[in-house]
């Protein structure tokens, strides 16, 4: 594992957490599940805003992870519309962790998420114009 030594974005973040004692595997670090279902709350926060309205994960493109989040690190995520299909959404997400105890920061993991619009049946729908 690497440290990824650069700055979170320019941005808030979607969401901020911490991570809890009930969130880890044998070894006390934090499951990847986890972090990858904090990821996806976050882009599929990130599609409904850009979609006005439900959304539906398709895909998720590969993850690295960079780094453990350990109990009680600061978990913050950030994500962003990157493209736009007629009914899809591709969302960049990155997770940070802040150790508890100190200001040290470093990204984790990053992924690409592709969400779907659906209209309330469920079914595809296009995306609104911005």
């Amino acid at each position: 594992m690497t440290t990824q030594e650069a700055a979170p974005p320019d941005q808030a973040p979607v969401i901020r957490t911490i991570a809890m004692p009930a969130d880890t595997n044998p070894a006390g670090d934090i499951f990847g599940g986890w972090l990858m279902a904090q990821m996806d709350l976050a882009a599929g926060n990130a599609a409904v805003r850009r979609a006005r309205g439900r959304c539906a994960t398709v895909a998720v493109e590969a993850m690295t992870f960079h780094s453990p989040v350990r109990v009680g690190d600061e978990v913050s995520l950030y994500a962003e519309v990157i493209s736009t299909g007629r009914t899809s959404m591709r969302i960049r997400v990155q997770a940070w962790r802040r150790e508890r105890e100190s200001d040290h920061t470093n990204r984790v993991t990053e992924a690409v998420f592709t969400f779907v619009a659906l209209d309330a049946t469920g079914r595809p729908r296009p995306v609104p114009s911005v």
